[in-house]
């Protein structure tokens, strides 16, 4: 039968390429154990949770959490943080490697090609920590950025992740210096992909620059740029923990405190730890249909498939 012939095929594969199967089974015990199991914590969030007395041994209290959430006086400004600064991430660090990729590709000395690129990527390889630290000391009362704009404006030195108006930008472009130059990476290896003919062809037709690159360059990269819109789409309300942690402070909660943030104080610092899942799910839910959304308008509009 056909279903014996699949198992006997498949048998000989598995023999045949027995290396590769291992790093299958590895890649997928890694899935299942870090990320299919702890979903059954899942239930968490419909409980109040008590460490001691375990998931089946908590009070269960239905939608509770979820209620509590909405009805907060935190709720409003904590989604539309986090959704400000997902799209402004998106709006600014998503096209940055895009046209870094495009002046790096210009450049036809490889030395100094090669210097800037080197150059562009080390800030991604700087902890999150580390960057922060450097952030906080140069946007701080007598930081070299904040003595700039003292300078520049006439007005007193301050520090500057202490004003409200002042985080998100700073935000974006640490973002932006730690992402483009590493981000490019992909976006240059797809323009090595690109037939060099094309150009050839649209020279001798009389086509500039920007004709050359509207008509042949960015729909030779299409199809990864459209790809990592899909990607990025996902992650709008994963507004970076690590980077919002390391830089806000209370006085900037206004309009740096994020969905992750609250999380992060209402599960470990105040122990609430079945309203900390609640508030995670429906962020995670969320998440779930930006991405979903994402991938059908890249079918629809461009017929990109992932799979």
């Amino acid at each position: 039968s056909d279903a014996k012939v699949l198992l006997h095929n498949l048998n000989l594969d598995v023999r045949r390429n027995k290396a590769l199967y291992m790093f299958l089974v590895i890649i997928l015990a890694y899935f299942i154990i870090f990320h299919y199991l702890p979903m059954f914590g899942i239930i968490v969030s419909f409980e109040k949770y008590s460490p001691v007395k375990g998931i089946f041994g908590s009070k269960w209290v239905g939608l509770d959490n979820f209620i509590n959430f909405f009805s907060g006086p935190f709720v409003g400004r904590l989604i539309q943080n986090t959704v400000a600064l997902g799209v402004l991430d998106l709006v600014v660090n998503f096209p940055a490697p895009i046209i870094f990729a495009l002046l790096l590709n210009e450049i036809r000395n490889k030395y100094f090609k090669k210097t800037v690129q080197t150059i562009s990527y080390m800030p991604y390889f700087v902890s999150t920590v580390v960057a922060a630290g450097l952030v906080i000391g140069f946007t701080k009362s007598g930081g070299a950025i904040s003595e700039a704009l003292t300078f520049m404006t006439g007005g007193v030195s301050e520090n500057l992740l202490n004003q409200p108006v002042w985080f998100r930008p700073i935000y974006i472009l640490m973002g932006t210096w730690q992402g483009m130059g590493y981000g490019s990476i992909i976006y240059l290896a797809a323009l090595s992909d690109v037939d060099q003919e094309l150009y050839d062809a649209a020279k001798v037709d009389g086509a500039g620059y920007w004709k050359q690159m509207w008509h042949i360059t960015l729909p030779g990269i299409r199809g990864i740029v459209v790809l990592m819109m899909v990607l990025s789409l996902g992650n709008v309300l994963n507004a970076g923990f690590d980077q919002v942690f390391n830089l806000y402070t209370k006085a900037v909660y206004e309009s740096g405190d994020i969905l992750d943030t609250f999380i992060y104080r209402l599960g470990l610092i105040d122990a609430q730890y079945g309203a900390a899942t609640a508030v995670g799910l429906f962020k995670s839910i969320i998440s779930t249909i930006f991405i979903s959304t994402s991938y059908y308008l890249a079918y629809k509009f461009s017929d990109y498939r992932i799979f």
